[in-house]
């Protein structure tokens, strides 16, 4: 027997429906991913808003490799070919530091020959004359950058110390080391 034209609109409709119900499953099983994915996808931008909102409060940006020292970037080594190229460049660094604060060095030894010279220490003691506020920045600056640098001795003399008034600078001689890489 041949199916009449009704039995071919019934298998019609049947299939149809069946369509209908696979696209209504499938579509309820998609929608909460994608609202899983919107939720992520906004989530993530908030992150990333508030990471660049605490960069720009602190001061500082993500490290970034080959990057110039004296901003806190670059290698955690100091740089120079030999010991007394080392020295010069932690000389410049703390130079470099104690100026942006503000402040003025006033002396400046380099140490090439110190009990951690053999582990390739360089180690530099400087005299400076420094305003109160200035000192967070400095120390901050030294141990927070790169190279990597380590705050060994930390002296401070008050202006009233010396005759000054409480508004004036403080002196302060402060040993500071860092690790220089031979045949870097």
């Amino acid at each position: 027997m041949t199916p009449g034209p009704t039995s071919r609109f019934a298998a019609a409709g049947r299939q149809l429906v069946a369509g209908a119900v696979y696209f209504g499953i499938v579509a309820a099983l998609a929608a909460p991913s994608l609202w899983f994915l919107g939720d992520l996808l906004a989530r993530s931008a908030g992150v990333a808003g508030a990471e660049k909102e605490l960069d720009r409060l602190t001061g500082r940006s993500r490290l970034q490799p080959g990057s110039n020292a004296s901003e806190g970037n670059g290698s955690p080594f100091l740089d120079g070919k030999t010991v007394t190229i080392a020295g010069a460049a932690l000389e410049q660094r703390i130079g470099e530091v104690i100026g942006k604060a503000g402040g003025v060095l006033t002396s400046a030894q380099v140490e090439l020959d110190g009990p951690d010279a053999k582990r390739g220490f360089v180690g530099l003691t400087t005299s400076m004359e420094v305003s109160q506020a200035a000192l967070q920045e400095i120390l901050y600056d030294i141990e927070a950058g790169l190279p990597y640098l380590f705050v060994e001795k930390l002296s401070i003399q008050s202006p009233g110390d010396f005759g000054e008034p409480e508004t004036g600078r403080m002196r302060m001689t402060m040993s500071v080391s860092g690790q220089w890489l031979p045949g870097e």
